[in-house]
């Protein structure tokens, strides 16, 4: 699913954020991305998401080489892509019920279907009787999963998690992580950047470890 082939990248001002790193990680596989603040991690995601472009090497999703895409294709690519911030990025104008619908919205999506979608999205992270709420109106811990469900709502291929438990006590890091082993067993690939190392040991995955932009561990 996600392939990186000797990758830099080296911003304008001389930061290489990230250096000679490959990688794989196999359709329905679930890994963590670790590493420092600084790392790369962020980086490492916005070159699968097309907000970069690498210096050096290739990005590989599905079999889709990404230096290939043209800026017309982007939002294609982004679609088979659900993306979870640490800092939920909801709209405070909107009812939950909306920032879920809000990606099929923007793809033109049949309002019925998508409503479908989305009250089965908030079903799956246990919403689904909060929908017609504000979301300033929830927990912090159920804010973070409207943010889940509108990155699922779309049934992507690939989920990217970016420190998604940054803001949450240990419990509700683990009701989190259970989200995602969920969506794992029914075959997205999942991979979720932490420097939480408490909660990466006991989840017991597969850890990619960047340190100052270089690929440094892999179990």
């Amino acid at each position: 699913m996600i392939r990186f082939d000797n990758v830099s990248k080296c911003y304008a001002n001389g930061h290489e954020a990230l250096s000679e790193v490959s990688f794989s990680l196999d359709d329905g596989e679930m890994a963590f991305l670790t590493g420092h603040s600084g790392a790369g991690k962020s980086t490492l995601m916005k070159l699968i998401m097309l907000m970069e472009r690498p210096s050096q090497g290739q990005v590989f999703i599905g079999k889709q080489n990404l230096a290939g895409l043209d800026r017309r294709q982007i939002p294609s690519h982004r679609r088979r892509i659900g993306v979870v911030f640490q800092n939920h990025q909801l709209l405070f104008d909107r009812t939950v019920f909306d920032n879920v619908a809000l990606p099929l919205t923007i793809c033109g999506f049949d309002p019925r279907d998508a409503a479908r979608r989305v009250r089965a999205a908030l079903d799956k992270v246990g919403l689904l009787k909060k929908e017609k709420l504000n979301p300033i109106m929830l927990s912090t811990g159920e804010q973070q999963r409207v943010g889940i469900a509108r990155a699922i709502v779309h049934k992507p291929q690939l989920l990217l998690a970016d420190e998604p438990t940054g803001n949450l006590d240990p419990q509700l890091s683990e009701e989190i992580m259970r989200l995602f082993l969920e969506f794992n067993r029914h075959g997205t690939t999942v991979m979720i950047a932490s420097h939480d190392l408490s909660l990466i040991s006991r989840m017991r995955l597969r850890t990619l470890t960047l340190h100052q932009g270089r690929m440094v561990g892999d179990g």
